[in-house]
This record gives C-alpha cells, sequence and structure tokens, in this order.
C-alpha cells in the first residue's frame, strides 16, 4: 500500500495508523476474507457466511452524521463488527460497546477490532441484548445503532449459512425489540439511528409503531433507493427519546429526500460516491 501513513486512493484518513495496516494484525485463516470498510480499516469476514451490506455502511454514516459529537455509542446486535468500526472511523474519540449474539460473529469482530487497533475503543460483548445483564440498566450512550433483521421467521427462504440466517431473519428479537433497547440506554438528547424496510407499506407502520411504543420520536428518516426509479426499499431512521423533545416536536417526523444507491444505467449515483466519501471509502 503506497504510503500508508497518509492517504488511500486520494483522500486523507483520519487517526493513527492501525496496526494491521503496518504488518502487525491477526493473519487471515481459511474460509476468510479481509475487505475494505472505512479508510485503512479492514473487515475479516467469511468468505460462504454473513458479508456487510449496505444496510450496514448506511446505518453508520447516518447515525455518526446526525449525531457527530457522540463520546459513547452502543452498536445493538452488531454481527461482525460492520456498523461499529465505520462509526468508529468517523467519530475519532468516542467509545463504543457493541452486542452480538452469534459467537462466530463476536470472534471475527473482536479479530477486526485488533486489526484496526480498536481493542481499546470497542468493548465487544458476546450475548443478547435482550438479556438482563449483557447491558447494565445504567448505561447510557449519546448515540445507539442499530442494522436489524428484518423479515419474520418462516416468510422466506433463509438461507444455508447460520450468520446469514440470523442476519436477515428475526431469530432474536425484532425492530421493537431494538427501540425498546434503544429507549432504555439513550443518554438525555441521545440519538438512535437504524434502517428498516418501508416496502412494502406494513414494513414502515411496523418501525412507527415500534418507535412509539418504545416512547421514541422519529424525528427524520430518508428513503433509499436502490436503482433510480424503482420506490424505496430500505429506510434511514433517526429517533430521540419523546420526553427529551419539546413537545411540539413530539409528533413531527421530516421526510428527506431519496437517497439514491445507484443510477438507472447502474453506475454508482453522484451523491452515494459522496456519501462513500464520507466513511472512508472510495466511490
Amino acid at each position: 500500500m503506497a504510503n500508508p501513513d497518509r492517504t488511500f486512493k486520494g483522500w486523507t484518513k483520519p487517526g493513527p495508523i492501525p496496526p494491521g495496516a503496518l504488518g502487525q494484525g491477526p493473519e487471515l485463516e481459511e474460509g476468510e476474507t479481509l475487505d475494505a470498510i472505512s479508510g485503512h480499516f479492514r473487515l475479516f469476514q467469511l468468505q460462504k457466511g454473513h458479508r456487510f451490506s449496505t444496510d450496514d455502511v448506511l446505518t453508520a454514516w447516518y447515525g455518526t452524521t446526525w449525531c457527530p459529537t457522540a463520546r459513547t455509542a452502543l452498536d445493538l446486535g452488531s454481527g461482525i463488527g460492520t456498523v461499529a468500526m465505520i462509526a468508529a472511523w468517523r467519530l475519532v474519540g468516542a467509545r463504543f460497546v457493541t452486542v452480538e449474539a452469534q459467537e462466530e460473529s463476536v470472534r471475527l469482530a473482536r479479530k477486526s477490532a485488533k486489526w484496526n487497533g480498536l481493542e481499546d475503543r470497542l468493548e465487544i460483548r458476546h450475548g443478547d441484548f435482550r438479556q438482563r445483564g449483557i447491558l447494565r440498566e445504567d448505561e447510557r450512550f449519546d448515540l445507539v445503532l442499530g442494522s436489524p433483521p428484518y423479515f419474520p421467521t418462516g416468510s422466506g427462504v433463509e438461507g444455508d449459512h447460520p450468520q446469514k440466517i440470523a442476519a436477515r431473519f428475526e431469530m432474536r428479537g425484532n425492530i421493537a425489540d431494538y427501540c425498546a433497547a434503544a429507549a432504555r440506554h439513550l443518554e438525555p438528547g441521545g440519538f438512535f439511528g437504524c434502517v428498516f424496510p418501508v416496502t412494502p407499506p406494513e414494513q414502515h407502520q411496523r418501525i412507527i409503531k415500534a418507535a412509539g411504543d418504545s416512547g421514541l420520536t422519529i424525528v427524520r428518516w430518508r428513503p433509499v433507493v436502490l436503482r433510480e426509479g424503482d420506490p424505496p426499499l430500505l429506510g434511514l431512521f433517526g429517533m430521540f427519546r419523546s420526553a427529551d423533545l419539546p413537545e411540539a416536536m413530539r409528533v413531527r417526523t421530516w421526510s428527506e429526500p431519496p437517497l439514491v444507491i445507484r443510477t438507472r444505467d447502474g453506475a454508482v449515483h453522484p451523491e452515494y460516491s459522496a456519501v462513500k466519501l464520507a466513511f472512508g471509502f472510495p466511490p
């Protein structure tokens, strides 16, 4: 890698050089890949398991964009660590707690944290965030992030690998559980950023109901269009605890213009190219 201390493919990275970029990180094992995620940060993934997705990177980008001064952050159902590590790249001074139930995903996340020099900033906990004791009752965070599974079990083809199944299907909780956990662990004025489908409309109604039932207000949301001309499939949602807001804001939601990922001809959309640069990934 040319000039690793300053630039990569034309842009400057924040923070110190990760140990792995200097040849001091953990080694790649059979069945794994090591992939670019943010700047010099890299992510260990299984070749045939769950791999990071647009959902993950957009969640990290949206949450850190609207809560850019977070000192503490929580990533619920953190998987292989994609969301937390992108957020850590953007929030250089923040400390993170992540919670993930799958042992193999936790192993990979810890390996990536070591490669990226994040072991002092990321506390990676193994467990179900719904379980008592995984998160202390008094733990509070400026920013909570979540990229939850969003298909009820039995509603589709679940896949051929446990990591893939748990990442897509609601094996250990659903959007209501994510909203409830966020509401319990937000600092006053803290921000909860997550991604969830808005097509079919019943999915959109699920997240609206989950937020309201947990005492959260969706202050803003942004539709995500995967290909120009198609209806939005996903939405990015930004929430605060309703009790922390002025009364007039507790019933308002600002709908942002759609974020388009690819143009009609399949090229990366110009705005999404700019978004990718914002989380350290060349367009």
